[in-house]
């Protein structure tokens, strides 16, 4: 928001650090200043220059703070006094310019309100970028594990979006594989003719884990499952269609389930789609000697990618491709559909949330696609996050059981949720009780997984999920009513006005939160971290919520009051404009 004033000062600096004979070709990073009531910005310049100078040869420099200090102060001396600041200062290394609450105030809340939705949009970005996210298997249940990488693939998604590029959300089912086979079997075995009543994926679910359980408990039993894979790949006709139909059923479940979460989707891939092809690029691998085909030894189509890179160090080890009956696994699809994506898709970049286990995997896939002379491989990047446990570090898994169905876990929040809007506002319609009860537990859901680093492990249990105190959902949406609230009782907007009063430390601090959200989208998708948001909106509505305690709006004489109405609506609008990029909706009441 501060660029307009900032650009002439980097590029003082930078001609300051080249007359100094410092190289520098990174970009200047400037921090928003930490200090109560003080508005202005931060950079650690003189430390980074004091760094790289240094590291130059013959530099002579060994005290490195006594070195950046010097260039802080050197480059305040060439800065000068800048248009906007009313003060630049050399502190320490780091260099510090404060800008006039009084003159910058009302252009931030007449720029929020002007742009309302689209305020902290970015401008258009050349790049087209491919998020692929969710990614479920038919057949399984759909669980709270499953409910992180939905959450922040949408997430992400809404960033980038948001950032400035086109964005194309991409998921890709796992239709097909052993567990489809299993369930197959299992269905034929037990329960032919039967369709799905209620929770289509429950119901799938419990045929999944009994045909699990049959499989592995008995020998004999996983012999004869094993024999229906003759029939598929035969495409028996009748199994064929046994496939296709319940398929579908358990498609239409998990699509209800994105609809209650308010997730869509631009392209829809799948494995049974991608194996044919999958199949024809590992001939032309082998063909190319980049894969060794031992199938006539009994063994497997393998890629040796240390061998081939000629590393000694175990570093990608090997690479499976294909069975040694000739059926495929995850390689033989995902290196075909790599390509699809750019190839019919033009993006330019490709993100896969798969979770951290799959880390390895990931760093194979794309080293297969580069050794392959793919040069968009470097433009594939894996957002890997940890899982989801339950309570007592029990890992969640639909083979063995160990699952809260999203189903049970929505009831679940919305009945607790419900409690709540029920004792803060008994007065509201059972419509709408209810209708806010589902904003605030799937907000409630989704908030603590976005507010966790992705390289961290989310233990779920329902304190932390339906926390309605500190830093939750709930307590941001609140933050939001109670913006809302105020304006209410106000009636229309004033007009655009400049403060002609003293602004308390309350009112600069919001001010200066409020004018950091355009910097903090674009970081949330350099840095692909959700978190940054998260954390965001979560400062934004405590510094709302001293606002409101700390200065009064209504009652204060007529300019005060105009300024903070004002105030009141930008920060009402970022609130929800930040919770929209986590997926979150911005309830009216509570």
């Amino acid at each position: 928001m501060f660029k307009e004033e900032l650009n002439p000062v980097e590029t003082i600096i930078l001609r300051t650090l080249k007359s100094l004979k410092i190289e520098w070709d990174a970009e200047i990073v400037w921090s928003s200043t930490p200090f109560s009531g003080e508005w202005g910005f931060g950079t650690a310049i003189g430390f980074q220059a004091a760094a790289k100078d240094a590291a130059a040869k013959d530099s002579g420099v060994k005290n490195i703070p006594q070195r950046a200090q010097e260039i802080a102060q050197a480059l305040v001396k060439a800065i000068g006094a800048p248009a906007g600041f009313v003060s630049v200062e050399a502190v320490r290394g780091y260099i510090n310019l404060s800008i006039d609450p009084q003159v910058y105030a009302r252009r931030v809340v007449d720029t929020i309100l002007a742009d309302g939705e689209n305020f902290a949009r970015g401008d258009a970005k050349t790049e087209k970028v491919m998020v692929e996210y969710s990614a479920p298997n038919t057949h399984k249940a759909f669980h709270v594990g499953h409910l992180r990488n939905v959450i922040l693939g949408g997430a992400m998604a809404n960033i980038f979006e948001f950032a400035g590029y086109e964005t194309v959300r991409a998921n890709y089912w796992g239709d097909i594989g052993w567990h489809v086979i299993k369930w197959l079997w299992c269905y034929l075995r037990f329960h032919k003719d039967e369709e799905p009543q209620g929770d289509r994926t429950r119901w799938m679910q419990e045929i999944y884990s009994q045909a699990t359980q049959l499989v592995e408990d008995q020998p004999e039993m996983e012999e004869e499952a094993r024999k229906l894979y003759k029939r598929w790949d035969a495409r028996d006709p009748e199994l064929i269609a046994l496939w296709e139909r319940t398929r579908s059923w358990s498609i239409e479940g998990i699509m209800q389930i994105y609809e209650v979460l308010g997730e869509h989707f631009d392209v829809f891939f799948f494995e049974s789609e991608v194996e044919e092809p999958g199949k024809k690029l590992v001939e032309e691998l082998i063909t190319r000697n980049i894969a060794v085909d031992d199938r006539p030894n009994g063994g497997t189509v393998a890629i040796k990618l240390d061998e081939l890179l000629g590393l000694d160090k175990e570093t990608f080890r090997v690479l499976v491709v294909l069975r040694s009956d000739g059926s495929s696994l995850y390689a033989t699809k995902d290196l075909h559909l790599a390509i699809k994506k750019f190839d019919e898709w033009n993006i330019d970049r490709s993100i896969y949330v798969i979770d951290v286990r799959q880390s390895l995997y990931m760093k194979q896939i794309f080293k297969t696609l580069e050794i392959m002379g793919f040069k968009q491989s470097l433009n594939c990047f894996h957002l890997a996050y940890e899982i989801v446990n339950l309570p007592g570090d029990v890992t969640m898994s639909s083979r063995e059981g160990t699952v809260v169905m999203f189903d049970d876990l929505l009831q679940e929040a919305v009945k607790r949720a419900r409690d709540i809007v029920q004792q803060k506002n008994p007065g509201l319609s059972e419509d709408l009780k209810a209708k806010v009860a589902l904003s605030v537990a799937l907000g409630g859901l989704k908030y603590p997984l976005l507010a966790v680093d992705t390289n961290k492990v989310a233990t779920f249990d329902w304190e932390s999920a339906l926390n309605f105190e500190g830093q939750a959902s709930p307590y941001i949406q609140y933050a939001h009513v109670r913006a809302n609230s105020i304006l209410a009782r106000a009636g229309d907007i004033p007009a655009p006005v400049s403060p002609a009063y003293t602004l308390e430390a309350a009112e600069i601090t919001l001010l200066d939160r409020l004018s950091r959200l355009p910097e903090t989208v674009q970081r949330a998708a350099q840095d692909y971290k959700p978190l940054h948001l998260a954390n965001y909106v979560y400062d934004l509505a405590r510094e709302f919520t001293n606002f409101y305690q700390r200065c009064p709006v209504l009652r204060a004489d007529e300019n005060m009051r105009n300024f903070r109405l004002r105030l009141t609506a930008a920060a009402r609008q970022t609130l929800k404009n930040s919770l929209a990029l986590l997926g979150i909706q911005a309830p009216d009441v509570m």
